[in-house]
């Protein structure tokens, strides 16, 4: 868990629609948003991006299975013989106006889900029962939470009570238009590889469901770019960020890359 305030210098990001408008027009009329979609297509660089420029602090914290109420809102503990209230990253942000982002929300656990409504509805507040504390969230708290609906299942999932809570955005992988800039930004690396990279992964997604649980992403997709800007031959960066990345079976790993053979020729 980490708080970071950006400044003016935002993060790259090259919107793939109009979620920049949508974050924007939430966070000034106070609601909250969720964002859909697989993992690795840039739902956390987005969310950095949008902080940086509408100028707010931003707290993000990567949700998991023992993650509870108690570690967002804060808890006691003992600090030089004394017991001392220490807020947790949610409380933080909303004493100081800042965007509260919790990613893959589904993986926390369910009693997470009780605290967050008051702050999802009109009343905007966080009661903290530990310190009698009913703190009233200001113009500039904003709450964004994301998650992979590819990996819901019946034990892990947003019941529609939180869900409808939320404004949502669906953001799937860059087209390859979109992507390819990505990738020659955050790598380096020239045009007419970065097209070849973007032509496999999008290969390798269009296998989802099949012989993959999940496609490659594009942070993937940019690591192999990064490795090949570094000197690394072009199937051998492939084969570790790409296609190991995705499968443990020998047998489909062998398959994927002949695949990757045939595409680059």
């Amino acid at each position: 868990m980490d708080g970071q305030a950006f400044g003016h210098d935002a993060p790259f990001y090259l919107p793939q629609g109009d979620e920049c408008d949508i974050f924007a027009a939430a966070h000034a009329s106070h609601l909250p948003l969720l964002l859909k979609g697989p993992t690795g297509c840039g739902k956390t660089r987005f969310v950095a991006h949008m902080a940086a420029r509408i100028g707010r602090p931003l707290h993000t914290v990567a949700c998991h299975d023992d993650l509870s109420a108690a570690d967002l809102i804060g808890r006691y503990l003992l600090k030089g013989g004394e017991t001392v209230w220490v807020d947790g990253p949610l409380t933080r942000a909303v004493r100081e106006g800042a965007i509260c982002y919790l990613d893959e929300v589904v993986e926390a656990r369910k009693d997470v889900a009780v605290v967050l409504h008051p702050l999802t509805d009109d009343r905007r507040i966080l009661p903290i029962d530990r310190t009698g504390e009913e703190l009233h969230a200001g113009p500039g708290f904003m709450l964004v939470a994301s998650y992979n609906p590819g990996y819901q299942n019946i034990l892990k999932t947003l019941k529609p009570s939180t869900r409808q809570r939320f404004l949502s955005v669906d953001l799937g992988f860059p087209a390859p238009a979109h992507e390819v800039p990505v990738v020659m930004r955050e790598s380096g690396i020239d045009e007419s590889r970065a097209t070849l990279l973007v032509r496999i992964a999008g290969k390798l997604r269009a296998l989802k469901g099949q012989d993959l649980e999940e496609g490659v992403s594009t942070r993937l997709v940019v690591y192999a770019a990064v490795l090949i800007a570094g000197g690394m031959g072009f199937d051998r960066a492939v084969r570790i960020a790409m296609i190991e990345p995705l499968t443990d079976d020998p047998e489909i790993r062998a398959g994927l890359l002949d695949l990757v053979a045939a595409l680059a020729g």
